[in-house]
């Protein structure tokens, strides 16, 4: 097994996308492929693989169903996941053939439906619901945020738990802030 830097395995992916003409530049302080200005895919080293996420990969031509969802809340992303250079080599011409149809996918303007408005955790919905400012600043943060508080606040397993961080986040959403922001 390899080791979280993952430098083989990003070394070959790196050399599979840049061949089919995506150009490389670091974002978010990992390697990402863009063609055009449109961002194609990205490769985050995990804990125990290499991942390599196409920003679009809902929207791909996937016959054989290679590509995983990212977890439970992810609506387009999704990914391929290398443990070794040998599946990174074994998987270069599916990596192809995914780059070749993220490309189609932006060049044909398509995009993704819009998310649907989440359903408020109770504990959110009535501490807005009293707070007409509070509401107001929710609702003027990016739909992501709102869906970044919402899931969190969810998480917890007690009602009591869930009121205790939508109070704690108050300062922040009233700033405007979202949950990671600082």
């Amino acid at each position: 097994m390899a080791t979280a830097g993952w430098t083989p395995e990003i070394a070959v992916a790196r050399t599979v996308l840049t061949d089919v003409g995506l150009l490389e530049e670091k974002k978010w302080g990992k390697p990402c492929f863009s063609r055009d200005g449109n961002n194609i895919a990205i490769l985050q080293p995990m804990k125990s693989f290499l991942a390599m996420m196409f920003f679009k990969g809902a929207l791909l031509d996937d016959p054989q169903g290679l590509l995983e969802s990212q977890g439970p809340n992810s609506r387009s992303a999704k990914r391929l996941t290398f443990t070794s250079v040998e599946e990174v080599n074994a998987a270069a011409e599916a990596i192809r053939h995914f780059v070749r149809s993220a490309i189609a996918v932006e060049d044909a303007g398509v995009q993704l439906p819009p998310a649907p408005a989440p359903t408020l955790i109770d504990e959110l919905r009535t501490r807005l619901e009293a707070d007409p400012q509070l509401k107001a600043a929710f609702e003027g943060l990016t739909p992501g945020r709102q869906r970044e508080y919402n899931l969190f606040f969810g998480s917890a397993k007690q009602s009591a738990t869930r009121a205790a961080r939508v109070e704690k986040a108050v300062p922040n959403i009233r700033a405007g802030r979202g949950l990671r922001d600082r």
